[in-house]
């Protein structure tokens, strides 16, 4: 277990109550922390760190795989639009905490996974922008239905893709729960699309491991993405 990998996991900074306590709290749910156990890796909750910059640098120095989490809207104004009604607040702490994060693993050539904002903020970092609001494009809200309920997809996976490897298929249901997704990625190439022609997955080519999906692998037994994150970082 002492050469397990290291891999770090963005988290919310939310209002929480747990017994007697009702403050802030950083947090994310358990799923990924136990998908990334099951895969082999120790997993490390990496909290929004002021000076952005600097503490992502200290941190990615000390992990070997980062997985940049789902959560809320990235700003808008990070690719240069005004932002949409149903676009959620900014949380300009997170956004700049990630966007720094992806800087500094590119930097160090970090094995990185993205969850569906995970790989809305790769595609931002990299220059892209994103559709705010998916259903006004594809018609219905077949990739959120609300609440804290997952829509569920079939995904095309490109044949040859580092995806389709570590799936093994070209076809798959996952889970889903986002209402923005990717519109550009300079520098990534999609991978995988559901039936209504939203980008579901991208990739950077190259040797290195730098995957985005837009589904969450971690609520539906996924288990392929993490144990590629955690090959890709030395482990078994």
């Amino acid at each position: 277990m002492t050469t397990a990998p290291l891999v770090g996991l963005t988290t919310y900074r939310e209002p929480a109550r747990w017994g007697v306590w009702d403050q802030s709290a950083d947090l994310l749910p358990s799923s990924y922390a136990r998908a990334v156990e099951a895969a082999g890796g120790v997993p490390v909750l990496l909290p929004p760190t002021l000076p952005y910059a600097a503490a992502a640098e200290v941190v990615v120095a000390r992990l070997d795989a980062l997985v940049v989490s789902g959560g809320a809207d990235v700003e808008p104004a990070l690719y240069d639009e005004a932002p949409h009604p149903a676009t959620g607040p900014p949380r300009r702490d997170r956004d700049s905490w990630e966007l720094a994060l992806l800087e500094a693993a590119d930097a160090r050539g970090l094995p990185v996974l993205g969850v569906c904002r995970g790989m809305q903020v790769m595609s931002v970092a990299a220059g892209g922008a994103l559709v705010q609001h998916l259903p006004e494009v594809t018609g219905a809200p077949t990739h959120d239905p609300g609440a804290d309920g997952f829509g569920a997809v079939e995904v095309r996976v490109e044949p040859g893709s580092r995806l389709a490897d570590l799936l093994a298929t070209d076809r798959t249901d996952v889970r889903c729960h986002h209402h923005q997704a990717v519109a550009t990625h300079p520098g990534l190439t999609p991978v995988a699309w559901a039936q209504d022609g939203t980008v579901e997955a991208l990739e950077r080519p190259g040797p290195g491991f730098w995957v985005g999906v837009q589904w969450h692998p971690e609520v539906h037994g996924d288990a392929e993405l993490f144990r590629g994150l955690v090959a890709a970082a030395g482990g078994s």
